[in-house]
């Protein structure tokens, strides 16, 4: 029964989401490209559209930024403008803003919070257009595969909707479709967005990330997401990783009957937190519960390297006996494990106050150059993270606001945090969040620190040594038997007066910059004086005796000419003090 190749078979070829390029249709796309636009005019971004060049795919142009925002929007932060704009632009759009929601390494701090507000819950459709999707994934095979389909869904989100089901030998199933017309929707949304990218990447200077890496990034979840095969294989390898583990469980994929836009699981005989009555569920079952979860979330992330990126509530089942179960593997995330043991460096560095591990760690985590970034400032910022947690035991540790600190601080310093990082984030603290909605006194440093103490001894035990040891005398080994062939290639192009030394320039771009600025500067005044006294000359000598009219004329349109040309030396002197001088600041501008 568990087949993932059933479900291969049955997928249909399309085009991948990340091929497409952000001009190539953007004619085809042009009315969501307005109804995008309007929306984010709507809502007090009329100023930024215009700076990023986008007005012009409008009807109405300028005049539709000519009109006031309603009061009631002005109030609003341009955070909460931007996560309303999402909400009415759909479901694409809505799933951006949760995935931001996890990244605060490329937004503030503030605007990831108010992008997990975001909520996606939408009207079902109706029955007979779910009945064609299915029809679509399964074709005849439907009557056989399901002895009894619920036309009533359980549950509806913007990507896909849930159905209960019965398979033939009386097993309760639940069925995840996702909503019909979804791929062309998000083939649509993600051109509009990729041309918006290179739009803002083009014209506006101080987003403080790059717009065209954000939405190829969110290209890629999304890719995943809209495969629901992908979901089915996350859970398969998740419910074979607890298969011992009688407190925790993952729903049975059933693969003979799921496609790429069905995924088919096993129906879970409990109740999600969400809507659970937490004040009538017994203490002590409460408490066995947060212990199951908390051990399986933090099991996952820090053992296994591959973890459920959202338990929320709603994604965990309530069993009786206080059993957890999780749903909804759409979002996952991995963590190598060189990088476990660097997350365990940086909690032990920290709670040690040894400021050169923490350091280390993050230039480790961040896989930086060190060339590339101010280690000064990025030790006076470690500094201060480890001030605020010195003397602090390892067993009142926050674990959650620390990491939450110190991706903050690298990204002050434009360090890029791996995808998966802001997830492992996402997960510890939703899976805290749970335990304290369970269990008032739940901690979560005290199931967090066998952890990393575990990691901390292994790298420190005689086995990991040896490990280490023998990999070196690899290394060491290959060095010895490759260093003399390089040694008489580089004596071979000496010889031969081969030998090439590329040299790199540095902080020289800006210089550059300016001096070509400043030669358009001279060439602009020099067209516009030549202008101005030829035709101050003209119109003189056409005012003599004898003079014909048109040479007035000409020496009119001159200086016209000239008051132009002066027109656009001011306007690209202004744009060059904006887009080169000013100093870049994170976040949307305004």
């Amino acid at each position: 029964m568990r087949d993932p190749g059933a479900a291969q078979q049955r997928r249909k070829p399309r085009i991948p989401i990340t091929m497409a390029l952000p001009f190539q249709h953007t004619f085809r796309n042009v009315r969501r490209y307005q109804q995008v636009l309007r929306v984010l005019a709507r809502y007090g971004f009329g100023g930024f559209v215009h700076e990023a060049g986008l007005d012009r795919l409008l009807e109405r142009g300028f005049r539709l930024f000519g009109s006031e925002v309603p009061t009631s929007i002005a109030s609003m932060t341009p955070a909460e403008r931007v996560r309303r704009a999402m909400e009415e632009l759909g479901p694409t759009f809505i799933k951006l803003g949760q995935i931001l929601s996890t990244r605060r390494d490329l937004i503030p701090d503030d605007w990831a919070v108010e992008f997990s507000r975001l909520q996606d819950s939408v009207p079902a459709d109706p029955w007979a257009e779910v009945k064609v999707r299915l029809d679509e994934a399964f074709g005849e095979e439907l009557a056989t595969l399901f002895a009894f389909i619920d036309e009533k869904p359980l549950a509806a989100a913007s990507m896909a909707q849930v159905h209960a089901a019965r398979r033939p030998d009386g097993r309760e199933v639940v069925l995840k479709i996702l909503r019909p017309g979804l791929h062309d929707m998000v083939d649509s949304d993600m051109e509009a967005l990729r041309f918006i990218a290179h739009q803002i990447e083009g014209h506006v200077s101080n987003v403080g990330v790059s717009p065209v890496e954000v939405v190829d990034e969110f290209a890629r979840q999304l890719k995943r997401e809209l495969d629901l095969t992908h979901e089915g294989r996350s859970t398969d390898r998740l419910r074979a990783a607890f298969a011992d583990d009688p407190g925790v469980g993952f729903p049975e994929v059933h693969w003979d009957a799921t496609a790429d836009t069905v995924l088919t699981l096993q129906r879970i005989d409990g109740v999600p937190l969400s809507r659970a009555d937490i004040p009538a569920i017994p203490l002590e079952e409460r408490k066995l519960a947060v212990d199951h979860g908390a051990k399986a979330v933090l099991r996952q992330c820090l053992e296994l390297g591959f973890f459920h990126a959202d338990p929320h509530p709603g994604n965990l089942f309530l069993v009786p006996g206080g059993k957890i179960v999780f749903i909804d593997m759409g979002m996952t995330g991995r963590i190598e494990p060189q990088t476990r043991k660097t997350i365990a460096r940086l909690v032990h560095g920290t709670a040690t106050g040894d400021v050169e591990e923490v350091a280390r760690a993050a230039l480790a985590i961040g896989d930086v150059d060190p060339e590339t970034v101010d280690e000064r400032a990025l030790r006076q910022d470690v500094q201060e993270i480890v001030g605020f947690f010195h003397d602090v035991p390892l067993e009142r540790f926050d674990l959650s606001e620390l990491l939450e600190m110190f991706f903050s601080a690298l990204r002050r310093h434009h360090v890029k945090v791996p995808a998966d990082l802001a997830l492992l984030i996402k997960a510890l603290s939703s899976i805290e969040g749970v335990g304290k909605m369970l269990d008032p006194d739940f901690d979560m440093v005290a199931y967090v620190r066998p952890y990393i103490e575990r990691i901390m001894l292994e790298q420190a035990s005689p086995l990991a040594v040896a490990r280490r040891m023998k990999e070196a005398a690899l290394v060491y080994a290959q060095l010895a038997e490759t260093l003399p062939q390089e040694l008489l290639d580089l004596m071979t192009r000496l010889r031969r007066s081969r030998l090439t030394v590329n040299l790199e320039h540095r902080g020289l771009s800006e210089v550059t910059t300016v001096i070509e600025h400043a030669s358009r500067n001279i060439a602009y005044a020099l067209t516009i004086a030549a202008l101005v006294v030829g035709s101050s000359i003209i119109v003189l000598a056409s005012r003599t005796a004898g003079g014909a009219p048109a040479w007035h004329i000409v020496g009119i349109c001159g200086l016209i000419l000239a008051g132009m040309i002066a027109l656009l030396f001011i306007r690209d002197n202004r744009r060059f003090r904006k887009r080169e001088l000013s100093p870049r600041k994170p976040g949307i501008r305004r």
